[in-house]
């Protein structure tokens, strides 16, 4: 625990932590992921691993992320720390992953930039998936490819780079907490009108009843189970360190168990509203073009920026509006989610080197603007492929397998349960630490298993050498940060 002496941040209220945490949870996967996860493993049937795997895995983990940053109330590696001196090592590996992810993450938001400023005009052209593929990305597989920069990317970089830092570098509440507290509720309502105006259209029930059409047969196939546990671990945000850094700034009066509810539920009701808004504008789009919805049904950037613009043509003057409504939903919801990316690591170099939260955020947003860079290349694309698939299939779970090991195992479980339960009315019994435990850990494993066959069966050499780059960064830096020493001077208010 930080000693009563110590001056730390906290949240200036309950409102501030929730809206932050919803912005972390509520990103790009629930608004292109989960349309096409829900619908490509068995539709409405779906729904029921979905569930099951909130209240087994998502709500339990995310609870133990909870307790652990309201016990410690410190950095990220400094919780593994207090556990043990040695596992130090593996806080900054989870704080780095999350940086890294960060970088690639940005640069989707700054496509969606772009894309925000053509919807006036709708200069994607009349051919989108050209326009997308090679006018904006100059997409190729080629090493060749990094000597083509793409500024219009570099220079919406930089804006969304000069945003976070400057939501980030100020102290916890006038940064993350108060720019949460307007652009959730600002996102929330402008998906609500995307939604609204999606399932009037004509051919909406197209869509919604091929989203939701339940395939019973697929609950018995056990990659549909690992998809749903996946999704929603990619969907609220988990294994990224930025939970556990959230709770740490909580005063001891929070009830965890509610918040926890309410941020899971908010997540998981934006998620199926928006694919049912999603789903309504391609069914209007299989109706107008006369194909098949599953011709028209993609999934990740392609369903942003390339099915939606090819819906958006076909409108007619209200696509002026509903377009740049749906670009700046997706922009707001990539901001919230990385200036959440960037706050554990953040955290993690201020605690232990005593650095002015002002200071380390100018520089991690510096070295993230270089390395972000390179994904504003004409190889850029298909790097960023790469390092997702990487970061999240094998590097996420590895951190999520350990920190349920070590707090389940090396530590004393039992009062983490006590804390969960601090301040709450329906309090949780011994099934949650059997689930911290045992089922956690064996679903999180089977997920990295998949994850690592995955990479093992369909990587190419040079894949194979880029997933190695980021191995061996992800290897020798948190080494490097857990031997280098502990600053001894005081920092008035170490998040200031």
């Amino acid at each position: 625990m930080a000693s009563q002496n110590q001056k730390v941040c906290q949240w200036d209220s309950t409102l501030s932590f929730i809206m932050a945490m919803i912005g972390s949870a509520i990103g790009l996967g629930n608004i292109w992921r989960y349309p096409y996860v829900v619908y490509s493993n068995g539709g409405g049937a779906f729904l029921i691993p979905y569930l099951i795997s909130i209240l087994l895995m998502a709500l339990p983990y995310l609870y133990l992320e909870y307790a652990v940053g309201f016990e410690f109330k410190t950095s990220v590696p400094n919780m593994f720390k207090k556990v043990k001196s040695k596992l130090e090592v593996v806080g900054w590996f989870i704080c780095l992953t999350s940086f890294l992810i960060l970088c690639y993450y940005i640069v989707i938001i700054a496509w969606d930039l772009i894309y925000f400023l053509l919807s006036f005009s709708k200069g994607w052209g009349t051919n989108p998936g050209n326009f997308y593929t090679n006018t904006l990305l100059h997409s190729t597989t080629s090493i060749s490819g990094l000597s083509t920069v793409i500024w219009p990317i570099v220079i919406s970089l930089l804006v969304l780079w000069i945003i976070i830092w400057y939501i980030s570098h100020q102290n916890l509440n006038n940064g993350i907490g108060k720019f949460s507290k307007v652009l959730i509720p600002a996102l929330m309502g402008i998906m609500a009108i995307v939604i609204i105006y999606g399932v009037s259209l004509p051919g909406s029930y197209i869509g919604i009843q091929t989203l939701l059409t339940p395939k019973w047969d697929a609950l018995f196939d056990p990659n549909i189970w690992l998809a749903a546990a996946g999704q929603i671990l990619f969907s609220l945000s988990l294994g990224w360190g930025v939970v556990s850094t959230y709770s740490s700034y909580l005063p001891e009066d929070s009830q965890l168990i509610k918040n926890g509810a309410i941020v899971a539920i908010s997540n998981c009701g934006f998620e199926f509203f928006t694919a049912i808004g999603v789903f309504s504008i391609l069914g209007f789009m299989s109706l107008s073009q006369g194909v098949p919805i599953d011709q028209v049904i993609t999934q990740g950037s392609g369903l942003i920026f390339v099915a939606f613009p090819t819906v958006f043509n076909i409108m007619g003057n209200f696509a002026y509006v509903l377009a740049p409504l749906f670009f700046l939903c997706v922009l707001f919801a990539g901001i919230t989610t990385t200036i959440s990316l960037l706050e554990p690591l953040s955290l993690g170099i201020t605690r232990k080197f005593k650095i002015r939260r002002k200071v380390i955020v100018t520089v991690l947003c510096i070295i993230g603007f270089g390395l972000s860079f390179v994904y504003a290349t004409g190889l850029g694309n298909y790097l960023l492929t790469i390092a997702d698939s990487f970061l999240n299939e094998f590097a996420v779970l590895f951190g999520i397998v350990l920190e349920c090991l070590i707090f389940g195992w090396l530590y004393n479980i039992d009062k983490l349960l006590d804390i969960v339960n601090r301040n709450a009315k329906y309090k949780f019994g011994s099934w949650w630490k059997y689930l911290i435990k045992y089922v956690i850990p064996i679903i999180f494993i089977a997920l990295w298993l998949n994850g690592i066959y995955t990479l093992i069966t369909t990587n190419n050499l040079f894949s194979i050498t880029v997933q190695g780059i980021i191995a061996a960064i992800l290897i020798v830096l948190p080494i490097v940060l857990t031997l280098l020493p502990k600053s001894d001077k005081k920092l008035e208010i170490e998040c200031d």
